[in-house]
């Protein structure tokens, strides 16, 4: 197979889809990889680096999109990429449909098998391909949302960790999965006092089996969730619904019970937020204030961290990419049904049911796309 592996060009998004390692064992199993010009400068990976992997580079995304028959991404294609997509092509990638329908509604129209890294399974009902991101968001919250209390940047000016004689800051981490844990072990070990809360008790006992003297832990009812927000300093949104719209857990009449210039981390960005006021932002433009209450949604946080981001995705992705590109997608979705549940759009038709019903359009199982 041909696989193309473009430039990124989401605002102030370093990532790539594939590192040269991952070049280098693509064409050891007789797979063709073009490369477009600087895909992955900023990352730390160069032409030279590609180039010695086995991968031809090519100087327009327009060139890579042409020729390959599987493109490798990181973040959901754009417009002007979505344009450059036809039926009979393999996308694989991050994608997000849930709050995105005009992406959606491209995707369909043209044709294109669009498997999402974020709705592929594994045995154990984890994500694996969304696991290693969301561990690198998870770990930027704390970081972010300290420099977001900082006075200078709206905040409430408070340290994280207090000093002798000044209480450290509290957080809340809403939403006790991947993103939450680290978030809170990352959080406490900033000197911070931290709760999380959720709404699985047996991930509330793992929690406390695994992290009881480093952070507490609460059941997630909407008494508990407000009274815990009305006393902390940073609330870090970790709730995910794989594939499906994140739910809105604090409300825009909610802020005016928050204390003035707390911070909000909306790490559910992609997946349309957890907190009503939450709109998307970028790493040149990250925060907002409404109602006296600081928001930090960046939408793609792991770029802040390219490099790593990248080894960490590419580590993930590998053996499904190889799969794809070994037997073709329909063969290696038949075979593993964790891939298959990454299949999101093939043919005009949505095949991704939490999709559907978030945006009120109808879809197909998976497993019957096998047959178009």
């Amino acid at each position: 197979m041909k696989i193309g592996c473009p430039k990124e060009i989401k605002p102030q998004e370093f990532r790539v889809g594939m590192t040269p390692n991952a070049v280098k064992e693509a064409v050891a199993q007789g797979h063709q990889v073009v490369v477009e010009t600087q895909a992955g400068i900023g990352a730390g990976f160069t032409d030279a680096d590609y180039e010695a992997a086995g991968a031809v580079i090519l100087g327009t995304a327009d060139e890579v999109f042409a020729q390959a028959e599987m493109i490798v991404k990181v973040k959901e294609p754009q417009p002007v990429e979505r344009k450059r997509l036809r039926e009979g092509q393999i996308l694989f990638t991050y994608l997000h449909l849930a709050p995105d329908p005009e992406q959606t509604r491209d995707l369909l129209d043209s044709g294109v098998t669009a498997i999402a890294y974020e709705t592929v399974t594994d045995d154990r009902g984890g994500l694996p391909l969304l696991a290693p991101m969301s561990e690198v968001a998870g770990r930027l919250a704390p970081q972010v949302g300290a420099w977001t209390l900082q006075k200078a940047n709206g905040g409430r000016g408070v340290l994280l960790g207090g000093v002798p004689g000044v209480a450290p800051a509290r957080v809340l981490v809403i939403g006790g999965g991947v993103v939450g844990t680290h978030a809170a072990r990352v959080a406490a070990g900033m000197g911070a006092d931290v709760t999380v809360i959720d709404r699985s008790v047996n991930r509330l006992r793992y929690l406390d089996d695994v992290f009881g003297r480093e952070f507490k832990n609460a059941y997630a009812s909407a008494g508990t969730t407000i009274d815990l927000a009305r006393e902390a300093d940073m609330i870090i949104g970790a709730v995910l619904i794989p594939g499906a719209a994140a739910p809105k857990l604090i409300s825009r009449a909610q802020l005016a019970e928050l204390k003035p210039g707390a911070a909000l981390v909306d790490v559910a960005i992609d997946q349309g937020g957890c907190f009503e006021t939450s709109h998307a932002t970028t790493h040149q433009d990250p925060v907002y204030e409404i109602d006296g209450i600081m928001h930090y949604c960046v939408a793609n946080m792991p770029g802040a961290v390219a490099r790593t981001s990248t080894l960490a995705l590419g580590n993930a992705t590998l053996p499904f990419l190889l799969a794809l590109a070994g037997k073709g997608w329909k063969r290696a979705c038949a075979e593993d049904r964790h891939l298959l549940a990454g299949l999101n759009t093939h043919a005009g038709k949505l095949t991704y049911a939490a999709v559907g019903a978030a945006l009120g359009l109808p879809s197909i199982p998976a497993a019957d796309a096998l047959n178009l």
